[in-house]
């Protein structure tokens, strides 16, 4: 791992310490001690003077605004790249060489000013995509403080403040929250104002249901899910009032220290592992570079530096300055035909279809670079609800009394949703609802408060998650048979998406309620069943109900005592359900209610004075009637085990952390496959407390298969995926809560939930699932592995063809003939010319057993040995056709039965050719003036035909790089594969690109003011049929090292693994 990650784990660890010192564990205090260390009642709350001390102290209660980089600072970043800066200096080099022939009244300024333009406007538009994507890095910042409460009702100096700006609160304040209030700091519970109170704080802990909150304090070493007489700013309430005082604000808040983990986290990004290789690549090719150039300067040196020896000693020195620059511009041409232009331009094309390939797989990428990450991920870290769940609460399991008090019977409830159509009850009997059904049905749509709506493409819940599913129970259900008022029920109300509660609820007027409380742990609700009768109708936990029931419905609605082995046979049941983690609720009713005979909620009847007292609900809900109880679960969702299945084949690992309990997240991993059903956990399952205080955490993490991580808090995940990346793997992290996202930022690359998600995981994430569904995770890995090796193959494609244009710089220099390529014409090709093939490759179908192979390594090299001779191959035969070309249009008239002497121009010896910088001390030399298309090219001075006269030699040279590079396109098409296995046609955007290629290349050509600017001049056709017959031969020649590479893979492969196994 790379340093940013090392000093990311040194800032937090400093940063925990500090706050340790700092903190007041106001959770471990009782209330008492709470009001003297704020030095504050709850009563009277602060005064003002007191408030504008603590402001003073500790600041406004928001979310600081950490500075982003400046413009300048993200502009120089991107010249921080090998490859750039090479760039950078051949084109100020080429400018200030074009400034200088311009001085000296040259001929080609143009030509000579268009190549430093080119390179400076590429690198122009490199810096402002860099930037772009750099500038939205502090987004999910932003965010994080949209979450936060605007307002809050505070006490202060006795007085109530309705609506005070959040902004404005300072510990040892008073505050007072009620139902759908969202908390403003963190706060300790002091007063409980209705009998229960719970918050929805998953975003932030992870956990999959609300939780329940007590003014009692808890041990000093709980974590964040237990501290259960805390409230947590950004989290809401969905049930209860209470009166809190404030303990943290701003930056010391829990979502205070996410916000500082996700900076810390956005500043400790590294380059994906492209980024690196190429960065390698860059700085090898810079040595190789360097030699080259150093080599062919002392091969040239003769040229414009001379002397004689005199005693042994060298005198008289000659030095040419016009000679000297020439081979420095040889030099730079070798430097722009070195370095692949067209790449980084290539490589953002190809990522950028590759988003859009992933978005038709509901995966959308916020940042090119995470496509090619994801083709190496070797590590999924997965939150767990919302992920690998729905988030959804659905009843699992359904169990009614049978026809005696010794039967119990168990229906399998179908379904993952708030949608009441998805799914049905398995084995549900056909003859309509038994009287035990009914009941049932009855108290699970009355004794309930929340609903269920449609909101777009889906369904949600309003009020608590397990009451909506309650209800989605009762729609599955269906209503009696027989009733009068079913034909109302099915057609008249058929809009309604809720219409079998909505019968029973008509059918049944609730008048009064027993609210829930932590203690009897029920809820009742007293209705007016019809004829004046009252009826009281009970849910809450399983042992509880049972405990205050004596008798027990059966199927046929007769009512029996419960004796001891009925209620063990319930109790049995029940243990069942809850070792498959499965959240039980039991169901009774009371039809004998004689204190509230004519109650219908009247103010003035005797027993509302008692419904006012929630210490007397235990007694009202006594001698019950059970009628039985059900299961529910944030199920798993249904893609979910086969996308395991999946990554399993691929050879990546998959871990699951999560907030919630371990018994839960246990069952939930056995069910999806990331644990066997009868596998030993105990080794593989583990609290993110227990997880930090482990001696050697690294070893913990080798261990292969998967592993669960439960009650993990936001420091937790970041501490597994920082250690994981020092490992050497590549990370993706999933979730969706505010508790991921300073580990979505610190992963290689961070996967948000498009639908389910917090804005904050979306801010900070690389990718965002558009369905929340895992499957799609395993998709876009697929995706990403197809994308890399067609990456590879177009880099592979864009080398080769630079290792030739090396060649034929340094073949020209070393034989010192003429220069057959300049600078503007190498460029073109580098740009242009191989753009459109290069990008073509980028569309190679994927290998089909591509997700069958495991991960790449990241260290895995873009080019090995093999590759690198092969190259080298192709590269040698690209110089001596390009060169030998040339010298063949000077020295013959034919060349294998094509006549080359159409255009008239005269014919020289090699040597000649070769000592052409002598051609003014030759004795009756002359050169016959040439036809070139519709031009005549004639000559003042005989010697000028090795430089102005060259134009069609050089002209044969650049068609011949370009045919033999199209031609070298087509070997690109697979590593090993012949083009008799993987014809052209496999890709036909290859053959369309080839032919854009071949297209820009005559406009070029037969274009007058283009074919200026580089230099060249129209050819004829047996000049094309020459062009042709010498460029050809790559195919055959990377055919035959194809074959030989096949022939050798097996005893290639074994040796590479011994010198891995070695390095390890």
């Amino acid at each position: 791992m790379g340093k940013g990650g090392e000093d990311y784990g040194k800032r937090e660890n400093t940063s925990s310490e500090a706050s340790d010192r700092e903190i007041f564990k106001a959770w471990a205090k009782d209330v008492r001690e709470c009001e003297e260390h704020f030095k504050v009642s709850v009563k009277v709350g602060l005064n003002h003077d007191e408030v504008e001390n603590r402001r003073k102290i500790y600041g406004l209660n928001e979310l600081e605004k950490h500075e982003g980089p400046s413009i300048w600072s993200l502009v120089l970043e991107q010249f921080n790249d090998t490859l750039v800066r090479i760039l950078l200096a051949a084109a100020i080099i080429s400018f200030v060489l074009a400034w200088y022939d311009g001085d000296e009244g040259g001929e080609m300024e143009i030509t000579a000013f268009v190549e430093p333009l080119v390179i400076f406007l590429i690198l122009i538009v490199n810096a402002i995509v860099g930037v772009w994507q750099e500038s939205n890095a502090e987004k999910a910042l932003d965010a994080l403080k949209e979450i936060q409460s605007e307002h809050a009702v505070v006490i202060r100096e006795g007085a109530k403040i309705p609506n005070l700006p959040a902004k404005d609160l300072v510990p040892g304040d008073i505050v007072e929250l009620k139902v759908g209030d969202k908390v403003p700091a963190d706060m300790r519970v002091v007063e409980l104002i209705s009998s229960t109170l719970r918050l929805e704080q998953g975003s932030l802990t992870g956990e999959s249901e609300a939780v329940n909150k007590t003014n009692k304090r808890v041990d000093e070493d709980a974590d964040i899910q237990d501290k259960r007489c805390m409230v947590f700013a950004g989290t809401t309430v969905v049930n209860g009032n209470c009166v809190c005082l404030v303990t943290q604000t701003g930056m010391d808040t829990e979502i205070g220290k996410v916000h500082t983990d996700i900076h810390v986290a956005s500043q400790s990004e590294e380059d994906t592992p492209l980024k690196k290789k190429l960065n390698e690549f860059g700085e090898k090719l810079t040595m190789i570079i360097g030699l080259i150039c150093v080599l062919v300067w002392l091969i040239n040196v003769k040229y414009f530096l001379s002397w004689e020896y005199v005693d042994g000693w060298p005198r008289n020195f000659k030095f040419s300055f016009e000679k000297c620059t020439y081979y420095f511009e040889i030099a730079v041409a070798l430097a722009v035909a070195a370095i692949p232009e067209g790449l980084p331009a290539v490589i953002t094309t190809c990522l950028a279809l590759g988003t859009r390939k992933m978005a038709q797989k509901n995966a959308l990428v916020r940042k090119l670079q995470s496509v090619e990450t994801l083709g190496c991920t070797t590590v999924i870290c997965s939150d767990k609800t919302g992920t690998l769940t729905t988030n959804q609460m659905a009843v699992a399991k359904l169990v009614a009394i049978g026809h005696n008090v010794d039967t119990l019977r168990a229906f399998k409830v179908e379904g993952t949703t708030y949608n009441p159509s998805d799914g049905q009850i398995e084995n549900w009997p056909t003859g309509g609802l038994d009287a035990n059904f009914q009941m049932i049905a009855k108290i699970a749509a009355v004794c309930n408060d929340a609903g269920v709506a449609q909101s777009e493409h889906k369904f949600v819940a309003h009020g608590m998650p397990t009451e909506a599913a309650l209800k989605v129970l009762v729609e599955k259900m269906g209503i009696p048979e027989g009733s009068k008022d079913v034909r109302l029920a099915s057609t008249a109300k058929t809009h309604t998406l809720l219409r079998c509660c909505e019968w029973w609820n008509e059918h049944d007027r609730r008048i009064a309620t027993l609210e829930f409380d932590r203690d009897r742990k029920s809820m009742g609700v007293i209705v007016d069943s019809g004829l004046g009768k009252r009826s009281l109708l009970v849910k809450g936990a399983v042992e509880n109900v049972l405990d205050r029931s004596s008798k027990i419905q059966l199927r046929d609605g007769s009512i029996v005592k419960l004796d001891d082995n009925a209620r063990n046979l319930v109790l049995q049941a029940l243990h069942e359900m809850s070792t498959s983690a499965l959240r039980c609720l039991g169901f009774a009713y009371k039809d004998e209610l004689p204190t509230f005979e004519n109650y219908n909620g009247n103010d003035d009847h005797p027993a509302h004075q008692l419904l006012l007292n929630p210490s007397n609900y235990s007694s009202v809900e006594s001698e019950l009637i059970f009628v039985g109880l059900v299961g529910l679960r944030d199920p798993p969702r249904e893609e979910v085990y086969q996308a395991i299945e999946d990554c399993r084949e691929a050879g990546i690992r998959v871990m699951v952390i999560t907030g919630d309990n371990k018994n839960t997240a246990e069952a939930i991993c056995r069910e999806i496959g990331v644990f066997s059903p009868d596998e030993d956990i105990s080794s593989t399952s583990i609290t993110g407390k227990d997880f930090m205080e482990l001696r050697d955490k690294k070893a913990y993490l080798r261990q292969s298969g998967g592993l669960l991580f439960s009650r993990a808090e936001p420091r937790h995940k970041q501490e597994i995926v920082r250690l994981l990346k020092e490992e050497g793997e590549v990370v993706a992290m999933t979730g969706d809560g505010v508790n991921d996202a300073p580990a979505l930022k610190l992963a290689d690359i961070g996967v948000a939930m498009g639908i389910a998600g917090t804005e904050v995981a979306k801010e900070a994430s690389d990718m965002v699932l558009a369905d929340d569904n895992f499957s799609s995770i395993v998709a876009a890995v697929g995706e990403g592995r197809s994308i890399y090796n067609n990456m590879k193959a177009f880099i592979r494609y864009m080398i080769s063809s630079n290792i030739g244009e090396v060649a034929c710089i340094f073949l020209t220099a070393a034989l010192g003939i003429p220069e057959g390529l300049i600078p503007v014409q190498l460029l073109w090709v580098n740009l242009v010319t191989d753009g459109p093939p290069a990008t073509a490759l980028g569309f190679n179908p994927p290998d089909k057993d591509i997700m069958k192979k495991p991960p790449r390594h990241s260290n895995d090299s873009l080019i090995n040995l093999w590759i690198l001779f092969r190259y080298l191959v192709i590269g040698i035969y690209v110089g001596l056709a390009t060169v030998g070309v040339f010298i063949i249009w000077y020295t013959h008239g034919s060349f294998l039965g094509i006549d080359l002497s159409g255009d008239g121009h005269s014919l020289v010896t090699y040597s000649q050719l070769a000592n052409w910088g002598q051609c003014s001390s030759w004795k009756n030399f002359t050169a016959s003036p040439f036809t070139a298309g519709a031009r005549t090219i004639s000559f003042d001075n005989p010697c000028d035909y090795f430089q102005t006269g060259k134009v069609k030699a050089m002209t044969l040279s650049l068609s011949v790089l370009v045919a033999i590079e199209m031609f070298n396109s087509l070997n690109a098409l697979s590593e090993d594969g012949s083009l008799l296995t993987m014809p052209p046609w496999v890709n036909p955007w290859l053959l369309l690109a080839m032919s854009v290629s071949f297209g820009l290349h005559f406009l070029i050509l037969y274009v007058p003011f283009l074919a200026q600017v580089f230099g060249i001049v129209p050819l004829s056709f047996n000049e094309w049929l020459l062009v042709l017959v010498v460029a050809f031969p790559v195919i055959l020649i990377d055919e035959i090292l194809k074959f030989v590479g096949r022939c050798t893979s097996g005893s290639r492969a074994s040796s590479a693994r011994r010198s891995k196994q070695k390095s390890e």
